[in-house]
């Protein structure tokens, strides 16, 4: 993985941007010691599942006035 310092990454930024976007992660060092990778952000796995319940729950369609009795008369007394 190619490494650079911080004055070259300045220098270079769009650049480096352009080339980690295109996969190509690389270091970002300061003083010979590696401070930060980076990387694309669609390389970057995640957990979450979209859409997972999909057709298993269902909202009623008072969902919006369940309750509203109840908390106007909380308000309101």
């Amino acid at each position: 993985m190619q490494q650079y310092n911080i004055h070259a990454a300045k220098t270079h930024l769009s650049v480096l941007v352009d080339k980690a976007a295109a996969g190509d992660s690389f270091i970002i060092a300061k003083a010979g010691k590696s401070m930060v990778k980076v990387i694309p952000i669609s390389s970057q796995k995640t957990d979450q599942r979209i859409g997972f319940l999909k057709g298993q729950i269902k909202i009623p369609d008072d969902f919006d006035k369940m309750g509203q009795a109840q908390i106007i008369n909380e308000f309101e007394g």
